[in-house]
């Protein structure tokens, strides 16, 4: 087929290849605007830009889909589908129909659960065992169109959001190539709205720990926000983020309070049992594990994480 790609992180990068390598032609490639990154802050293209230019794919940066000219430029493509995973931009309804058999998403959940922005971590944090990738012919909705196939994928309890991105990644590159190849025998389906959640977008300040949580809720959210925003919470003045922990409940005491300090952890009081810090840092360091933590910023029974 002919196709538009649109797309921008990894997550998207892992379908373009997919399309490419079943055989499809990618007539263009839209992705977002280089962004400033790194500590230098120095424009950075997108996963999807680098893979595209390394292929030597035409590639389109449009900080909107809303204006004429790129409106006719995409139409002048004359594409059989424009497949989106992850791009970041509205798609006006001129757009959507612009190609031939309309526009597939490649979402990161089992709609109509997980609408939104962030569904991995969404799904993560709320202690879901089971998420997937859904196709769905796109309409102007948030995430709302009709879905054409959906593939199944449990959620480990050591999943971070990293891990779990790396393994839709992966099925939703090889559920678009499916799905294409199945297009005109596919059923949609509408999605039930009263069975719909909404994945907000990740903010920094929701990775802060509140102590006061059950330890299988915090330990949920340091594995949703890794590897961003990173879950964290001040200790001594510092802010330190925590990386990897553990459910530990034979022990319990004050909230934020830690209860004992050794080589493989730090066992931190929660609202309901505890939590056992694992690897840490603190800023302008790396990640460690308890034991070389603790050489750098030593800690005794008694501190406390928290406010």
């Amino acid at each position: 087929m002919k196709l538009i790609f649109a797309g921008t992180p990894h997550f998207a990068a892992a379908a373009l290849q997919a399309l490419l390598h079943a055989g499809h032609e990618v007539v263009a490639v839209l992705t977002q605007p280089d962004r400033p990154a790194g500590r230098g802050m120095q424009l950075q293209p997108s996963p999807v830009k680098q893979l595209a230019v390394e292929l030597g794919l035409p590639v389109l940066q449009p900080l909107t889909l809303r204006q004429p000219e790129i409106q006719q430029q995409l139409a002048d493509f004359h594409a059989d589908v424009m497949v989106v995973a992850a791009y970041g931009l509205i798609l006006p309804q001129v757009v959507l129909d612009t190609p031939r058999f309309g526009c597939l998403n490649i979402h990161a959940s089992l709609l109509p659960r997980w609408r939104g922005a962030a569904p991995i971590q969404r799904a993560i944090l709320a202690g879901d065992t089971e998420t997937g990738i859904t196709i769905m012919q796109m309409d102007a909705g948030l995430d709302t169109g009709d879905m054409l196939l959906k593939t199944n994928c449990p959620i480990r309890d050591t999943d971070t959001a990293q891990t779990l991105h790396d393994t839709l990644a992966a099925q939703g590159a090889e559920a678009i190539v499916e799905a294409l190849v199945k297009l005109a025998d596919l059923k949609p389906e509408v999605q039930n709205n009263g069975l719909a959640t909404y994945a907000a977008k990740l903010i920094k300040a929701e990775a802060q720990l509140d102590w006061s949580q059950a330890a299988e809720q915090l330990a949920r959210a340091v594995r949703g926000y890794n590897p961003v925003p990173v879950a964290n919470s001040p200790c001594k003045g510092t802010s330190i983020k925590l990386w990897q922990a553990r459910v530990c409940n034979e022990l319990s005491g004050t909230p934020g309070s830690v209860l004992r300090v050794d080589k493989n952890g730090i066992i931190v009081a929660c609202g309901s049992g505890a939590l056992s810090l694992e690897i840490l840092q603190r800023p302008g360091g790396k990640p460690l594990p308890a034991a070389q933590f603790l050489q750098g910023f030593p800690l005794q029974v008694g501190d406390h994480f928290g406010i």
